[in-house]
């Protein structure tokens, strides 16, 4: 229980236009400013914030309130939750005990994995440290063969979990975490006897963060050649996670999407912290998946303008042409970037500063019907029939933008 004297701090701290501007990209209007609602799917902006009132509404779903409930819907907790999180967002004290292995229990599934994962990622950065195994391994494979500095290290909280079969889940255990919570988080895994294992043993760890911060899952990469192993092992859809659902590296850019009016999307977690490493910030991966609405609309609602850098080989411009019309339907403004063959985003921001990554892509961008000509219409310049089909693809792209007037001058572009 939190006593009132704080929550009135709590209160009297938290400015609505700041916490709403951590996850919506709102523009100022008037007193008020406005942005694409997060709780529904909309493309016209019809979400309200108004500092003076300190409440926000919704004019098209209807939901509405002040910060607290604002928190409270947008992270799905509780109130006392919602308090707490704006406490530790404007660093206000809250005193409480140290929860108990009852009290865990009695916690929701949802928010006992978000503290298992927190466990688990304190113990990965640690083991990856300040650990012998961690440091000469671990370490070694981040700054030693990628070469990341040990300040993006830490931002990006990597980790590493031991080759020992069941190092973590031990530790897990005796620190009071429940075995089932261990389980339905995917960070061990039961044998037939009923023991644990380590779901990521001798792999190099990537947390997965929800757009407020939270880890969320974690992907592991194995670092010795194993051709019985996969390279990289995720955690398994929770309560808590939605792979489909989430961003990689979402949380770090946000800040940096909204003032460049710029998201890039990348495919893989390395991709996104080299770049971070050469000083661009705007950047997100999709994580070897394909997008998904959901992915698109967290991304909207910082910046309507998305660039697509992937790979210059076959599979990178394979990737690149199946994100561009869920993009486009989305209402995102869309431009391709590919990289010179044989690179990719991490190998060569890398190899180049921050000024000659971006003049790479000012350079090298284009918008979605160059990129599709360009590519498709490379191999088939004698086939009238395949430059048809390629045409009628084209077009089929346009008609999925909701935008009318952009839609006509694509058509126009088109026609040329």
């Amino acid at each position: 229980m939190i006593d009132q004297k704080t929550v009135n701090k709590i209160m009297d701290t938290a400015r609505i236009e700041e916490v709403v501007g951590d996850f919506v990209s709102l523009r100022k209007s008037g007193a008020n400013y406005m942005g694409l609602c997060p709780f529904h799917d909309e493309k016209t902006p019809s979400f309200s914030v108004s500092p003076a009132k300190g409440i926000f509404k919704c004019f098209s779903c209807g939901k509405g309130g002040n910060v607290v409930h604002f928190v409270k819907e947008h992270e799905q907790i509780s109130y006392s939750e919602a308090l707490k999180w704006l406490a530790k967002r404007y660093h206000i004290e809250v005193v409480e005990k140290e929860l108990s292995e009852e009290e865990i229990q009695r916690n929701n599934d949802r928010e006992s994995m978000f503290i298992v994962n927190e466990f688990a990622r304190d113990y990965f950065v640690e083991n990856l440290h300040n650990s012998i195994e961690g440091k000469s391994i671990g370490l070694q494979y981040f700054q030693g063969q990628r070469h990341l500095r040990e300040d993006i290290v830490r931002k990006f909280q990597l980790g590493y979990c031991s080759e020992q079969r069941d190092a973590f889940s031990l530790k897990a255990l005796q620190s009071g975490y429940q075995k089932d919570m261990l389980i339905k988080t995917g960070l061990s895994i039961e044998t037939a006897n009923h023991a644990l294992f380590d779901r990521y043993r001798g792999r190099v760890i990537f947390p997965v963060h929800t757009i407020s911060g939270k880890v969320v899952a974690f992907g592991g990469r194995i670092l010795k050649k194993d051709d019985k192993l996969a390279k990289y092992v995720n955690s398994p859809e929770s309560e808590i996670y939605s792979k489909s659902a989430e961003l990689y590296g979402l949380y770090f850019a946000k800040k940096s999407i909204t003032k460049e009016n710029c998201c890039y999307l990348v495919e893989g977690y390395l991709d996104v912290i080299s770049m971070h490493q050469a000083g661009i910030e705007n950047v997100v991966a999709s994580s070897g998946t394909s997008l998904t609405h959901g992915q698109i609309r967290q991304i909207h609602r910082f910046s309507e303008n998305i660039t697509v850098l992937y790979d210059g080989d076959g599979a990178g411009i394979k990737a690149a042409l199946r994100g561009i019309n869920l993009l486009l339907e989305d209402g995102m403004n869309v431009k391709v970037v590919l990289l010179p063959e044989g690179e990719d985003p991490d190998s060569y921001a890398q190899t180049h500063s921050a000024s000659e990554l971006k003049e790479y892509i000012r350079q090298n961008e284009c918008d979605f019907i160059r990129f599709k000509t360009n590519i498709l219409l490379k191999d088939s310049a004698n086939d009238p029939i395949a430059r048809a089909r390629i045409i009628q693809d084209i077009v089929e792209s346009i008609a999925l933008i909701p935008n009318e007037i952009i839609r006509s001058e694509y058509i126009k572009a088109c026609s040329h």
